[in-house]
Parts: structure tokens; C-alpha cells; sequence
């Protein structure tokens, strides 16, 4: 998978609280280049988060590169449902998935897709980088689709045995054939036909 830059998608509805949604999309926004989204249907929510980040910026350390990263690649996207901003937030498959909704746990049922998944108003990104546990090597860009954070799997090489008797082989000998007849792999299919009369 690829490592960075870092990025976040927020999913929220009526019920989160801008200061902190907005708080989350700055903690990105400073690592420059660094992607902050927020999906919502609440129109009043992205209007008040789109404040909160104004104020924010004035009197932010690292402001004038956190402004740079949101004009660069931050956006607050008004969806038409809370339904189409989970099917977004999955299509997206963001390194950070924050989900700020009355039922964090039922939204996160809804994506398959993130390298972190961080629920509710009181589990800010900030927390899974520097002390709740996952790695903070996760998966960007979109490949959180088929890649996982850093873990002590990627040090480990995995093989495969495989040791048949002929009853197994027989089981299964006509649907390893008919797959290699289908993949025109003739030779493939021999090698099973030859085991078979032993």
C-alpha cells in the first residue's frame, strides 16, 4: 500500500459539533500535503464547520501552510443523504475515516473501506497517531480498498503446503481439469490425468 500524504474523511450529520470536526480536518490539513474531507447531508453543519476553519486559521502555528493544504485538497461536500455520504466515504477508502453521526457504530457498518475508522465525538485522529494503538502506517490514496496499516504481518513470510493422497486428488480432479481446459492449459490438465493413472 502507499504511505502518504496523510489524509481524512469525515462522515457527519446534524448531531456532530463543528469545533471538533473542524479541529480533525485541520490536524490533516498541517501535515501539508494533507487531504481533509467532510461528507455531510446537513447543510447548517458544513456552513458552521466552513466557520469554525475560518476562525481557525487566524490563529493557527502553522497556518499559512494548513490554509495552503484545505485550498489545495480540502472540500466539505454536501451529499443528498447520510446514506450517499457513507457510500462516498467507501468509495474513497481514506487512510483516516472519522465518523461523527448519532450512531457512529451503524455508520461503520455501512463502509468497508479505511485504514482507521475513528467513531464518535471523542476519538480524534490525533489519538490513533500518538497513543489508542493502530499503526500509523495506514494505507492512502485510495488503497485502503485492498491494503491494511503497517503490522508485524508485513515481516513475516507466509508459504503454502500442500500434500494430497490420491482420494483427495481424485475429489477433485475432474473441476482442476475443467478449469485448465477452460484456460486452454492442456498441459495442466495432463498433470492431474497423469497422477490419476498411477
Amino acid at each position: 500500500s502507499i504511505a502518504g500524504p496523510s489524509e481524512i474523511v469525515v462522515v457527519a450529520d446534524d448531531s456532530a459539533t463543528p469545533e471538533t470536526i473542524a479541529s480533525d480536518m485541520l490536524a490533516q490539513a498541517e501535515h501539508s500535503p494533507g487531504s481533509a474531507l467532510l461528507l455531510t447531508a446537513s447543510e447548517s453543519l458544513a456552513d458552521s464547520v466552513e466557520s469554525v476553519l475560518s476562525r481557525r486559521l487566524e490563529i493557527l502555528e502553522r497556518a499559512d501552510l494548513t490554509r495552503d493544504s484545505l485550498d489545495r485538497f480540502g472540500a466539505i461536500v454536501i451529499t443528498r443523504s447520510d446514506e450517499e455520504s457513507a457510500t462516498l466515504a467507501d468509495e474513497l477508502a481514506a487512510e483516516h475515516l472519522s465518523i461523527d453521526t448519532r450512531d457512529p457504530e451503524e455508520t461503520l457498518m455501512k463502509i468497508r473501506h479505511a485504514g482507521a475508522a475513528f467513531l464518535g465525538p471523542f476519538s480524534p485522529v490525533a489519538a490513533g497517531d500518538y497513543a489508542a494503538g493502530p499503526s500509523h502506517v495506514l494505507p492512502t490514496g485510495g488503497t485502503a480498498r485492498f491494503a491494511a496499516g503497517l503490522s508485524v504481518n508485513h515481516f513475516l513470510r507466509s508459504g503454502s503446503v500442500i500434500a494430497l493422497a490420491k482420494a483427495d486428488l481424485a475429489e477433485m480432479a475432474d473441476d482442476i481439469q475443467l478449469l485448465a481446459e477452460i484456460e486452454g492449459l492442456t498441459a495442466h490438465r495432463r498433470s492431474v490425468e497423469a497422477r490419476s493413472e498411477r
